[in-house]
């Protein structure tokens, strides 16, 4: 990730954000790429809109997470050590929710663009940073430090690396089935991946690889395999089997998705020299069990796109962006319906409904989208964080369906729930190397009948952390919250936005 124009602008925007939160709070200014219908008008969203939410946070936000009681974990876009949490209203609505700082890193540890994943036990992992504060600014580090921020604890604990690894710095990762971290060595085709209940990391075979994993992102499929773009050898693309700890061709991409770097030797560490392959745009799987692959510009302006039938393990050619644009370093996101939204350079939010490639008009964003368990989408803009409301609804055969849960349940206390596709169709967003934020894990919903206030049950201890698990019976933990209203009430699973039907139960 090495988007001078537009990442560091991004980065040095949040410090500026805190200065225009109270304008935009009172209505007093406006978020950038909007016109008509104004702001006003927008703030109660609708289906195919997007929305500010009101209370805006008191920092600018670089990256947001969503954490498996329903809140979200937010890192600060000025002082990268710092972190904030945002809740949704009493009603469960996430445009008028509450902010409050949490714990800060380890002394010595401020990543900005990592590695970074939420676990199956419901920790988050960060590994490795492109750089890091206190520090040197801007100046590449790629340091291989790392943490795991507990939820209900409200600490972080420093996470060592792989040996030998002494630089990670923006590398991918991606949360394997069977709930190990993967991450991929920027500089080598290492691989390794962190085991969470002893949080020890252990090198894995990375045979085959064609290429170091510099720029690339990284994409979980069905079969639990993982799909990736070359970008220093495009237009290939590679999938890796964690069983055998290999790579192998997965075929052209046929289109060229990744840009030439236009930068030369970048220093890092003790007078050491990285040369910037170029950059690539995120990849979604979609339910229909194809990838869209994004790119970054072309030689000819456009960036591409490709598309990935993992039945067949055949490469197409997609659309073109519109107007020379392109998603290089940029992000995607899955949105209920099937549809991806692709996010450009331009600021220009784009729509890929599986043939059609169309622009989302009335608004201009760049900031990183993450899919709420509401089915709407929490994007952070330069100025401003806002929510879009996506048109259309998931099949119902996508939807989760709970088998087994207790019909009643007492708060503070821990029980299992049984069904399928907790887990979604997809990780759901994407960027194009580092920075993950997947959601491909299950939320527990439960709205009280009487008082209509709604609570998130923290999940952990996911039996799979695979993505479009089928008929197969998964399950997961849930701890009910010690102070929520008794009573019947209905409770639902999540994931990726899409609700299971409700089952009623009584909470004593």
């Amino acid at each position: 990730m090495y988007r001078a124009d537009v990442r560091f602008l991004w980065a040095l925007a949040g410090a500026a954000v805190a200065a225009t939160t109270t304008a935009c709070s009172s209505g007093g200014s406006t978020l950038p790429g909007i016109s008509q219908p104004s702001l006003r008008t927008l703030e109660k969203s609708r289906a195919g809109q997007f929305a500010r939410i009101v209370h805006q946070p008191p920092v600018g936000m670089a990256l947001e997470w969503l954490m498996t009681d329903g809140s979200i974990l937010a890192q600060s876009a000025s002082s990268w050590n710092n972190w904030y949490r945002y809740v949704p209203d009493a009603k469960g609505n996430y445009s008028d929710g509450t902010w409050t700082q949490v714990a800060s890193l380890q002394s010595g540890y401020g990543p900005l663009y990592m590695a970074a994943d939420v676990l199956a036990d419901g920790r988050f992992a960060i590994s490795g940073g492109e750089y890091n504060s206190p520090g040197n600014g801007y100046q590449l580090q790629l340091t291989n430090q790392g943490a795991i921020y507990d939820l209900v604890k409200n600490a972080w604990t420093p996470l060592g690396h792989p040996t030998r690894w002494k630089y990670i710095g923006d590398s991918p990762s991606s949360v394997l089935p069977n709930g190990y971290m993967l991450v991929g060595d920027k500089l080598h085709n290492w691989d390794a991946y962190l085991n969470p209940a002893t949080l020890a990391w252990k090198r894995v075979g990375d045979a085959g690889k064609s290429d170091f994993n510099a720029e690339e992102g990284w994409t979980l499929l069905p079969n639990g395999t993982i799909l990736t773009a070359d970008v220093k050898n495009a237009p290939n693309s590679e999938i890796y089997t964690p069983a055998t700890g290999q790579w192998k061709t997965a075929g052209s991409t046929i289109v060229d998705l990744h840009s030439p770097s236009p930068y030369g030797c970048l220093m890092y560490g003790p007078n050491l020299c990285y040369y910037p392959p170029g950059e690539i745009g995120p990849a979604i799987l979609r339910p229909d069990g194809t990838v869209f692959y994004t790119g970054s510009y072309s030689k000819s302006g456009p960036g591409h796109t490709a598309i990935y039938n993992t039945a067949s393990g055949n490469w197409t050619v997609g659309p073109d962006f519109p107007n020379g644009d392109n998603a290089g370093d940029s992000y995607a996101v899955l949105e209920p319906s099937g549809n991806v939204l692709a996010f450009g350079v331009s600021g220009t939010v784009y729509e890929w409904n599986g043939s059609t490639l169309k622009q989302v008009n009335g608004i201009s964003y760049t900031g990183p989208p993450l899919v709420l368990p509401t089915g709407q989408i929490m994007v952070l803009g330069y100025s401003s964080i806002a929510l879009y409301t996506p048109s259309g609804k998931p099949q119902s055969s996508w939807l989760p369906t709970i088998k087994r849960v207790s019909k009643t349940l007492t708060r503070g206390q821990t029980y299992k729930i049984t069904g399928t596709q907790f887990n979604g169709f997809g990780q759901a967003t994407s960027y194009g190397d580092e920075n993950q934020n997947a959601t491909n894990y299950p939320l527990v919903r439960i709205t009280n009948n009487s008082t209509g206030n709604v609570f998130y049950a923290r999940t952990h201890d996911h039996s799979t952390m695979g993505v479009a698990t089928g008929p197969l019976r998964v399950s997961t933990h849930f701890d009910v919250p010690a102070k929520m209203d008794t009573g019947a009430s209905t409770l639902v699973v999540v994931a990726n936005g899409i609700a299971s039907k409700p089952v009623t139960v009584t909470i004593k």
